[in-house]
């Protein structure tokens, strides 16, 4: 399948220091639990809207940015197959707020290192973007955080099936976005996807990389 590539991103515009000059300014949500149903882009259904005007459950993803030689890319898990939620899905590392966590960057880089065997010192934290809901009844919020190129994946296989890298330059190309929807408890849900590789990005994962693209590539 052909796919374009950014050029703005391919030409070098875009690099990981100017990635923390871009979200420097973001902080983490004063309230996990809280989203804003109109940052996420997409048009709610007005019954999905109510439902996510109340408190969610508090969660927190990573966003691992590598430095290759070759460009900048970013690094997704598809999630095992014998899983209850969401089994086979692209997604990246994360999960829900535990009591024990300080703050939902410490649920990013816990979880990240719980599932891809990448530790706290292996990922420099960027920036945050803001709480994303889901119709699974999580606020969502992703850590952007640059990772050591030279880290060795230590997955655990009863979370994970697989690790991989997708250009960042692919990703923030908005050709290579999919519109459509699905239905879900009877309602149309809108819907963001991307195609690479045979793999097929969407859903709340696709949302995020949407909203990534929007911080990055502001003028």
């Amino acid at each position: 399948m052909e796919f374009r590539i950014s050029k703005r991103v391919a030409n070098g515009d875009l690099t990981a220091t100017r990635i923390k000059e871009r979200l420097q300014h973001t902080r983490l949500p004063a309230d996990p639990s809280r989203v804003d149903p109109e940052l996420d882009g997409r048009d709610w259904p007005r019954v999905i809207q109510d439902r996510f005007a109340g408190a969610l459950q508090p969660s927190a993803v990573l966003i691992p940015i590598v430095e290759r030689r070759e460009g900048l890319t970013v690094l997704l898990t598809e999630r095992a197959a014998h899983l209850k939620h969401h089994p086979g899905q692209i997604s990246f590392p994360g999960g829900r707020m535990e009591q024990s966590d300080r703050d939902l960057q410490e649920t990013a880089l816990r979880e990240t290192q719980e599932e891809i065997g990448v530790g706290p010192e292996h990922v420099s934290v960027a920036g945050y973007l803001a709480p994303l809901p889901t119709v699974s009844g999580y606020a969502v919020t992703p850590i952007v955080g640059l990772m050591d190129a030279n880290v060795v994946l230590q997955i655990d296989q009863r979370e994970v099936a697989a690790a991989f890298e997708v250009p960042l330059a692919f990703l923030l190309d908005s050709a290579n976005q999919e519109h459509s929807s699905r239905r879900y408890e009877g309602i149309e849900i809108p819907v963001i996807a991307y195609y690479y590789q045979a793999r097929k990005i969407w859903g709340a994962t696709a949302v995020m990389i949407a909203e990534l693209q929007k911080k990055l590539l502001l003028k």
